[in-house]
């Protein structure tokens, strides 16, 4: 579904990513970890040309996301990316939130989006919020929004940036039950993300970044019970000793 290969990008002589290359396959869920700066977030938005890089290749079933004849914005509509600050549009209520990319990109009828839109709002628990607008919901319900809204565009694989690091402690789970239930659907995912918790449960592979580099990229219990580089068994020390 998604291969990158030798992928690096600089600004001037800073490396923020060096030579990255990894595969993810239909179906599979990657956790992408490692301490702050280490390229996680810049690796993933690279996958769907939010960022671009200097060399290497991704391919995204099948499409060269780095070649200057690829339609990004096509690209991007097969692509669901969550982000950390839910980017849902202030001054448009919830259900509309969810209709005006299904309208705009997809071409379906307002009727069919609104459908659409009710169907994945009651699928992550927020049909009786529809009508209201994103500043009257809780952090993680316009983050479950988010994931709605980037689920109905049908996305054959789906990014998530931090998606929980901007919540209050207790709504971390209502995300990360939604995020859980997309995995055991067979839905193929990167996330980049601290909860080691959802780590151990839900990922196929876990992929370390440090200084841009992948680091190590193994099964999740392989990374858990004897990860092979230093850096990160002292990151798994920390981040688990809490």
């Amino acid at each position: 579904m998604i291969t990158m290969n030798k992928v690096s990008k600089h600004y001037g002589s800073f490396h923020v990513l060096s030579d990255c290359t990894t595969q993810v396959h239909k179906g599979e869920v990657i956790v992408v970890c490692g301490p702050s700066g280490s390229g996680k977030s810049t690796l993933i938005k690279c996958v769907n040309g939010l960022e671009p890089f200097q060399s290497g290749e991704i391919i995204v079933n099948g499409v060269s996301v780095g070649d200057p004849k690829t339609n990004l914005a096509k690209l991007r509509s097969t692509v669901g990316m969550v982000f950390q600050n839910f980017e849902l549009f202030p001054h448009m209520s919830i259900i509309d939130n969810l209709a005006i990319a299904q309208t705009k990109v997809l071409g379906r009828t307002q009727e069919l989006a609104r459908e659409k839109g009710f169907k994945l709002l009651d699928r992550v628990g927020l049909r009786a919020q529809a009508e209201k607008y994103p500043g009257q919901l809780s952090g993680g319900q316009q983050q479950r929004v988010a994931i709605a809204r980037a689920l109905a565009m049908d996305p054959i694989c789906m990014l998530f940036d931090e998606p929980t690091s901007a919540l209050d402690p207790e709504m971390v789970n209502e995300v990360l039950d939604v995020m859980t239930e997309l995995a055991q659907e067979g839905m193929t995912m990167m996330c980049v993300t601290h909860e080691m918790g959802f780590a151990k449960r839900v990922a196929n592979r876990v992929i370390f970044m440090d200084q841009g580099r992948i680091v190590e990229d193994d099964s999740k219990e392989a990374f858990f019970e004897h990860a092979r580089s230093e850096r990160a068994q002292q990151f798994l020390a920390k981040i688990l000793h809490h």
